[in-house]
């Protein structure tokens, strides 16, 4: 499956991470995943953690705050070494809501100890493809290379959830290559 899906992330903090997919879904069920509350908490976690969405106000400049919590031991010992805490309060805004088109998501990084809090901008592109529908995240670099690659691994294994929902009915999901 994973040979199916096409990602492009980049090595160096001063590139951006790309990561594509395409699904037989409409334009409309891949939005609902990102704009309503079930949909993103039902996807947006990586391996090893889940998220509890506290408030949700998917339009342009509106506000997105939810709970990221690691769950597994293996998380747990990782976030223990990087001196981060096991769950922390994490917040956003929408500041581009195009329904069906375009979102952009600007999330305020303010756990990393020792760096002061900033914005990281994750950008998403819904395309029709035909009876398919293509999804492109873009996350902008982060502070530095070592972030900005944990930040792509994240996203992808976040995009893996949204594979196995979608691959849960009926039809296939994922575009052949």
């Amino acid at each position: 499956m994973r040979e199916m899906i096409r990602d492009a992330m980049t090595e160096s903090s001063t590139e951006k991470v790309v990561l594509e997919r395409s699904y037989r879904a409409t334009l409309q069920e891949l939005w609902d995943l990102w704009t309503t509350r079930e949909g993103f908490e039902s996807w947006w976690a990586p391996e090893g953690f889940r998220t509890h969405v506290r408030a949700f106000d998917a339009c342009a400049g509106g506000e997105l705050r939810y709970d990221m919590i690691a769950v597994s031991p293996e998380v747990l010992a990782v976030m223990k070494e990087l001196g981060l805490p096991a769950s922390h309060l994490e917040r956003a805004r929408f500041s581009v809501f195009r329904p069906l088109e375009q979102l952009v998501l600007r999330l305020t990084i303010d756990f990393v100890p020792g760096i002061e809090p900033y914005e990281s901008t994750i950008v998403v592109d819904f395309l029709p493809s035909g009876e398919w529908s293509r999804m492109v995240v873009t996350l902008l670099p982060m502070h530095d290379e070592a972030f900005t690659t944990m930040a792509g691994q994240g996203m992808a294994s976040q995009l893996g959830n949204i594979d196995a929902l979608l691959l849960g009915r009926e039809q296939p999901a994922i575009e052949p290559t």
